[in-house]
């Protein structure tokens, strides 16, 4: 995807001179390279868009380095826990920094797969039935017991996947008893607790909304077709082992209805910005949700930009107008 030449993006009402970018990416995750990668497609689209835009590290150089060379506003690409979990951005309001997408506090709820769920389904929205459970009780309650319960609960076939992270890392489906404790050990390995999830057969949409100042809009479904079948990091990032139709191939009812479970994501999650919500649309067109990502992915091969530019936009005057309105704004005081 190109985006057009363009004048410098200006903050509403005032700015005359280009915006100046901070681009945060890299971070100390297993997401480390995709973040790095989405920053540099972020540099790219922005500099296209007349933004003076910079990548830096989130590391113990970027405090002295704002407070020295002061920036516009901040666009953070960094994924898993360091651009996703909250922390970072409540440090970015403690320096009175200005960045683009939601507030800590939307972050740290957003980032907790279940407590995201549990919000969602009370407000309405379906989503698969689930479990989560820290590695501690499968050691104190003995594993063979605890996943025989799940099972009796859940069913099979199902999807276990960290209780945070994206990416896709550690996300696998089980469709045998006896693949089950395997798949739970590789998954914590990607942290302490585990969600199981009841499998739900159906197209795999990725819903984007964003912010630009007039109130969210949902941008074109992106239909997520795998392989394989499951939509795990290998897929993801491995170049013709996933098919993308954006617009999805759904009727106009089921994509209406995609677009308002999207908006209602993002209104009762309390996210800002910018947002990326999964969901999965059953066969008879019911939309169940399945997580939601703060900060999506903005790499080659990511469904955010795909979206963006099924919807008719360039990518970097979409993160330039973010960046302008977050510049304008200021930073979060309370």
């Amino acid at each position: 995807m190109t985006d057009q030449a363009a004048a410098p993006v200006a903050a509403p009402g005032a700015r005359t001179t280009p915006l100046r970018a901070l681009v945060l990416a890299g971070g100390l995750t297993f997401e480390r390279e995709v973040s790095i990668n989405s920053g540099g497609q972020v540099v790219e689209a922005l500099t296209r868009a007349g933004v003076e835009a910079e990548m830096r590290d989130a590391d113990a150089e970027l405090l002295p380095g704002l407070a020295a060379t002061p920036t516009d506003a901040v666009f953070i690409a960094l994924h898993g826990a360091t651009g996703e979990d909250g922390a970072l951005r409540a440090v970015l309001d403690l320096a009175g920094v200005p960045y683009v997408g939601s507030p800590a506090a939307a972050c740290r709820l957003a980032w907790d797969k279940p407590a995201a769920k549990s919000v969602v389904r009370t407000a309405g929205i379906s989503t698969p039935d689930w479990v989560a459970l820290p590695h501690s009780t499968f050691r104190e309650l003995g594993a063979g017991a605890v996943l025989d319960l799940i099972v009796a609960r859940l069913g099979l076939p199902l999807m276990v996947k960290p209780a945070s992270g994206g990416s896709s890392l550690g996300v696998q489906k089980v469709s045998r008893v006896e693949d089950l404790p395997a798949a739970m050990v590789s998954c914590f390995a990607y942290g302490d607790t585990v969600m199981v999830e009841r499998f739900v057969d159906g197209v795999e949409l990725a819903l984007s909304v964003i912010d630009l100042g007039d109130g969210p809009e949902s941008l074109p479904a992106v239909e997520i077709a795998p392989e394989s079948g499951v939509f795990d990091y290998t897929s993801r990032y491995t170049p013709g082992m996933t098919e993308y139709h954006s617009p999805a191939r759904v009727s106009d009812e089921v994509a209406a209805r995609a677009a308002e479970v999207a908006l209602r994501v993002h209104g009762v999650l309390g996210l800002a910005g910018l947002s990326r919500t999964d969901a999965i649309v059953t066969p008879d067109g019911e939309v169940q949700f399945l997580e939601v990502n703060v900060s999506p992915g903005l790499t080659e091969t990511s469904m955010f930009p795909m979206a963006v530019e099924a919807a008719g936009y360039g990518l970097g005057d979409v993160l330039g107008r973010l960046l302008a309105r977050a510049a304008a704004e200021g930073p979060i005081t309370g």
